[in-house]
């Protein structure tokens, strides 16, 4: 009787938008329910074959969504997704749903509807993850107990959207495998590694709220490993004012070694904590291709007042811009005030070339998500496709070498065998790129290798690889390709070779430019230097700096206010040899 209540309570709050977080009254139930994690399930027992959990910018097939509480932005959703894969509504009423979609300007042809219950909007807490056995062979889901047995009509989702497609489910509803955890927390890289705020072990701890066994942290490791093929399982403390501990409020993985972390100014609300656990994985952990991760600030908006999470002058919301989501070749993001939406835009579009970069206000009048604690990543989730063509390459650093071909490694795998691979390569976008075969070099490991050729100093190389299966699969990665594509500078020739090894100029940043840009300079020995800055056609803009440099870092500074928009290059004259970097201002 009391579950019956407190199905008809959620059906009731989710026409007005139960909150990502459990209410007050949800709160109250608690001790009252009847646990039943196991009716109605798929397969309890982990796979036999190996798994892999596939990462989040990997190829889809489905975008999925329930349709209560914000149709404004679900309607924006689905008309961004819908031009990159199909979109599966869960909703209650599909003439209303397609009566909206229709209003707004919305084809309906790569939509499709599931008629079931549902308690709330948050997708991707209760519904599965996609993974395949065999890194690429079958596609199956895997789920697990959704962290509100308030919402039992959610955390039946997975099977009633599972039954739909057809695609084998994995639960860990079943002791000893019966895990409490939540989508909000879970990224993966794809290959093994998986981060996570403490809230995993909170949940299924001795004493948990949920009636599931106990479990130490080796215990959990052992599920996630079984069911998700997860052999590192990097969790981080909670963060003082993020009431829900989902790390997809703060953190984002881009791609195999690149994190998105969310930035408040130096102090503020819950920077420190962020800071500190990020510390903790960049002095921990290599990414999966065993050298550090990559990591990429962007602000965390404030309110309107100017208030954060948890700030004396007054508690704001905890607005976000990592709480997005990858389509394909779409990243849709929660947008909130054009102050702040123009940085993440410009952002995302940096690290993420040939994305087309969706912004979506989730802090508006009448569709004010996020003070619900989520926003587009919290609302959605995916299904990737049957057929993965599964390509992973670690993009190659700058280089001073313009005498020998620059070698691309890559894993790439298919269920059917891989019939051929290129290298696409150019040194300017606007003539094209030209191509270079791969061949298969190690085929334990599925690793195939191509040869850029040799570049002038100076050059930007711009490449991308281009991969098809003996079944006609084809793929390419970035999967932008070819208005994305990864990119590498070759460095002037060097006059000694001992150059490399005292002296460094590191990443010019912003670069791209339109105000100061910071130009840092490692030189192990004292030695002369000169900066000078020349335009495309090789001709003296300015001199930046010209006098002795002691052994140390020094910055150097430039005004890119001063120049015309363009690209040019600097020159670093030591007593040693050359080395030059580009600058870009627009």
């Amino acid at each position: 009787m009391i579950v019956l209540f407190i199905i008809a309570f959620s059906k009731v709050k989710a026409q007005e938008g139960l909150p990502i977080y459990m209410t007050e009254e949800e709160l109250q139930q608690m001790p009252f329910l009847n646990y039943n994690y196991n009716t109605g399930r798929s397969l309890t027992t982990p796979p036999t074959l190996p798994i892999r959990t596939a990462g989040e910018w990997e190829e889809v097939q489905t975008l999925l969504i329930t349709w209560t509480g914000f149709p404004t932005i679900l309607t924006q959703i689905v008309n961004a997704a819908q031009e990159e894969c199909e979109v599966l509504i869960t909703c209650a009423d599909s003439n209303q749903v397609k009566n909206t979609l229709t209003s707004a300007g919305v084809p309906l042809t790569n939509i499709r509807y599931l008629e079931v219950g549902f308690n709330s909007i948050w997708q991707r807490d209760y519904s599965a993850h996609t993974a395949y056995l065999n890194d690429v062979d079958s596609l199956v889901m895997t789920e697990w107990i959704y962290n509100r047995p308030t919402r039992p009509l959610d955390d039946a989702m997975p099977v009633e959207q599972m039954n739909y497609k057809g695609i084998t489910l994995y639960s860990t509803t079943q002791a000893p495998n019966d895990l409490v955890n939540t989508g909000g927390n879970w990224m993966v890289d794809g290959f093994g590694t998986a981060f996570a705020s403490k809230l995993i072990l909170e949940e299924n701890q001795a004493g948990n709220a949920y009636n599931v066994t106990a479990k130490t942290e080796a215990d959990v490791d052992s599920i996630v490993k079984k069911f998700h093929g997860v052999n590192r399982y990097i969790k981080m403390d909670a963060l003082p004012y993020d009431g829900i501990n989902h790390i997809d409020m703060h953190m984002k993985l881009l791609d195999e070694e690149t994190l998105l972390v969310g930035e408040f100014p130096q102090g503020i609300s819950d920077g420190p904590q962020i800071e500190a656990n990020l510390q903790y994985v960049l002095s921990n952990f290599n990414s999966v291709y065993g050298t550090p991760y990559k990591v990429i600030r962007i602000p965390m908006p404030s309110s309107t007042s100017g208030a954060y999470p948890g700030s004396p002058f007054g508690n704001g919301s905890y607005r976000t811009f990592t709480n997005s989501v990858f389509i394909n070749k779409t990243l849709i993001v929660p947008y909130f005030r054009q102050q702040f939406d123009t940085t993440a835009e410009r952002i995302y579009k940096t690290a993420l070339p040939g994305y087309k970069i969706v912004g979506i206000d989730c802090d508006n009048s009448g569709a004010n998500i996020i003070s619900q604690s989520g926003a587009i990543h919290c609302i959605t989730n995916t299904i990737g496709v049957n057929n993965p063509l599964l390509i992973s390459h670690q993009p190659l650093p700058n280089t001073n070498d313009s005498t020998n071909p620059y070698q691309v490694d890559a894993l790439v795998k298919h269920k059917s065998g891989i019939a051929n691979a290129y290298v696409f390569y150019t040194t300017d976008t606007a003539l094209g790129f030209q191509s270079v075969p791969m061949t298969l070099t190690n085929a334990a490991n599925d690793t195939w290798t191509g040869f850029i050729p040799a570049q002038p100093g100076g050059s930007t190389v711009y490449y991308y690889i281009d991969a098809t299966a003996n079944s006609g699969k084809h793929q390419v990665r970035p999967i932008t390709a070819p208005d994305g594509f990864w990119k590498f500078n070759v460095g002037l020739t060097t006059a000694i070779s001992s150059l490399a090894n005292n002296f460094q100029i590191k990443d010019i940043f912003p670069n791209p430019g339109n105000a100061i840009s910071c130009i840092p300079v490692v030189s192990n020995i004292s030695t002369q230097l000169n900066v000078t800055m020349y335009d495309v056609a090789g001709r003296v803009v300015r001199e930046l700096f010209n006098g002795n440099m002691q052994s140390g870092t020094k910055n150097l500074f430039v005004n890119c206010a001063d120049f015309e928009a363009g690209v040019y290059h600097l020159v670093f004259t030591t007593e040693n040899g050359q080395y030059s970097k580009k600058l870009c201002i627009k």
